[in-house]
């Protein structure tokens, strides 16, 4: 099938046309703001070594480095065992699609971001474009339709991550030696087209990708779309290199204008300003904003600080922290994409099952403060310092001085980021006339603890503060104070 002409046809016979004016028009789905939070999945041939992170088959081949190292140790010359002699050992003989769906509804996900190809240029899905695919190499099964499914059967949304576009120099060190890599890779090789890599983070770096290269992302692009109908599509951040730029607009026009024929409500989660402001989503990696934004955006984050995938050296956060990112990212008018890793054989490693149970866990009592709330007038009052950007996760040393806020059917939620041994919670905010303009000009008409219902409560307020005082509350976790006004 020719996917850029298909694209073609669909964009001409559409509400959106091929230019960033038109494409301005997209409207942040009502899905994603009630959701609220989603699942990533990291799996793919990089879960076979289990080593270090999901960049393994870029740095298997940087001479001297510890990812080099560990290859000749562990598997022998490269020249002897690349990285495409993983494949036949990524058979997955534990991979139960159910079991994941299961897991990640348990956790309160309310959508599903499984990467359907990776910088490796392995495609999780059955394609007519590729060989190099889990239908016909590896599983031998069209694992992202798989996922889907059975995520879609319990309630979850459908979504799909690309990173393709990184694919272009993601294996290119290994031509600087003597390995599995072609000097020349042909056009149909896994290793195609391993070209040089510059500064990935400069848009106009030079070799710049092909117009061949960038019509097979496209194309590649298109087909997952066309298999999966997701209603979210990620990319990963180098799509913002001015050679994707045309063929970038060109796939918005024509997914946002196939979702309009498919009648859902679609998105595109780019980072580092890959598509002009409020034609998609904005997404910050492993971070957020030190205050709320007047527009949706995405943060996603993973299990493991130190990778997106599953290695014998992961380090899992603790729930209780990953229960604060949600609560700070949803205060600040976000959606929290939580990533979790496979192993090889397609299991969930017992941490992630654990983190997912807890977070579930959690939400069955929380969820009203989350789920479709909005921010309130001020999303957060206290001490710890909260950084902004990117690659800002820092874990802030919350005390139950530090509240989150969110309102939802006329409440309002106050989250203590961590539960106080006393039982007392001083909510500044909310205080009563003090002179000074700034109080709360509401009612307090009542105070409830989420999930502690059967607990003795007690509420006062004054010109500083609101006073909650309640006992027998021991919890590492966040608490949440519903608060019904008037």
């Amino acid at each position: 099938m020719d996917f850029l002409k298909m694209a073609d046809a669909v964009i001409a016979n559409g509400p959106y046309a091929d230019d960033w004016a038109s494409l301005a028009g997209f409207r942040a789905p009502a899905w994603l703001s009630e959701a609220k939070l989603g699942v990533f999945v990291h799996w793919g041939v990089y879960s076979v070594p289990a080593y270090a992170h999901e960049w393994y088959p870029r740095n298997m081949y940087i001479q001297g480095g510890h990812e080099f190292e560990h290859h000749v140790k562990t598997y022998g010359a490269h020249r002897d065992f690349g990285y495409k002699d993983f494949i036949p050992m990524f058979t997955a003989e534990r991979f139960d699609p159910e079991d994941w769906a299961e897991a990640f509804a348990g956790a309160g996900a309310k959508y599903v971001v499984p990467v359907a190809e990776h910088h490796d240029g392995f495609q999780m899905y059955k394609s007519a474009l590729s060989r190099w695919n889990a239908f016909e190499m590896g599983p031998k099964r069209d694992v992202l339709r798989e996922v889907l499914d059975a995520c879609e059967k319990r309630g979850l949304v459908r979504a799909v991550s690309n990173h393709r576009a990184e694919h272009w120099w993601f294996l290119g060190h290994g031509r600087e030696f003597e390995s599995d890599i072609p000097a020349e890779p042909p056009r149909d090789d896994l290793y195609w087209p391993s070209m040089p890599e510059a500064h990935n983070h400069d848009i106009n770096s030079k070799p710049a990708p092909s117009g061949e290269y960038v019509a097979d992302w496209f194309a590649r692009c298109v087909e997952m779309t066309e298999l999966a109908k997701p209603r979210m599509v990620y990319f990963d951040w180098w799509v913002k290199h001015a050679a994707f730029k045309p063929m970038l607009r060109r796939f918005a026009a024509y997914y946002y204008n196939r979702a309009a024929e498919w009648g859902f409500q679609p998105a595109i989660a780019f980072k580092d300003d890959a598509l002009p402001f409020g034609c998609g989503i904005p997404e910050m990696e492993r971070g957020g904003f030190a205050d709320a934004k007047p527009y949706l955006w995405q943060s996603c984050t993973s299990t493991a600080r130190n990778s997106w995938c599953y290695t014998e050296q992961n380090v899992y956060k603790p729930a209780a922290e990953i229960i604060r990112n949600l609560i700070d990212v949803v205060s600040k008018n976000g959606v929290l994409l939580l990533n979790v890793g496979p192993k090889a054989d397609g299991s969930l490693p017992e941490q992630d099952r654990d983190i997912l149970r807890r977070l579930g866990r959690w939400l069955d009592a929380n969820g009203e403060a989350i789920y479709g709330a909005s921010p309130w007038k001020i999303a957060m009052e206290g001490r710890a310092n909260v950084s902004g950007g990117s690659f800002s996760e820092d874990a802030p040393d919350y005390s139950h001085e530090d509240l989150r806020f969110t309102a939802r059917n006329g409440k309002i939620y106050a989250a203590v980021m961590r539960c106080p041994a006393a039982g007392r919670v001083a909510v500044k905010a909310l205080a009563g006339f003090n002179g000074d303009g700034h109080a709360f000009g509401g009612v307090v008409r009542a105070v409830r603890l989420l999930g502690y219902e059967d607990r003795p409560l007690t509420w006062t307020v004054d010109a500083r503060a609101l006073y909650a005082e309640f006992k027998n509350v021991q919890t590492d976790l966040p608490v949440v104070l519903e608060i019904e006004t008037a």
